[in-house]
């Protein structure tokens, strides 16, 4: 049986924003907070993630955190729990913002600067920016 990834985010919850981090109870951003549940769900990360800046309306040619998930998590259209979100926050900007669905009417689980991580309500203001959606691999034994 895998994991539940929602479980997994949930007991990142309360950990400070930090910006490139991933430790739990230490600090996290959106991407340490996907990192941190893969290593819990794996061990090891597939790769490490390149140089990123704060912003989440940073510009640039290529969608390189859409592509990174896509070489290591399975696209779904789907809705369901425990699916990663993937969200453009800005208009002509990259996608850079990451979250956990939770159950129906949970919200999502994910870090942002002011609150740290947290579980917010997918409302029209978040489900509206939501670009993708990725499952985690399961596991070899499932």
């Amino acid at each position: 049986m895998m994991l539940d990834p929602v479980t997994l985010a949930e007991t990142w919850l309360g950990t400070p924003y930090r910006h490139r981090a991933s430790l739990r109870g230490a600090g996290a951003d959106c991407l340490g907070l996907i990192r941190g549940i893969w290593r819990d769900l794996y061990g090891s990360e597939p790769e490490l993630p390149p140089p990123y800046g704060p912003s989440w309306a940073e510009a640039g040619p290529g969608e390189p955190l859409q592509e990174a998930l896509e070489r290591h998590m399975r696209p779904v259209t789907i809705c369901r729990d425990g699916q990663v979100l993937l969200f453009r926050l800005a208009p002509n900007a990259r996608a850079k913002h990451l979250g956990v669905q939770c159950g129906a009417g949970q919200g999502f689980i994910h870090a942002c600067p002011r609150a740290g991580v947290v579980r917010a309500p997918l409302g029209r203001p978040w489900a509206r920016r939501i670009i993708a959606r990725f499952e985690f691999p399961r596991l070899r034994n499932e």
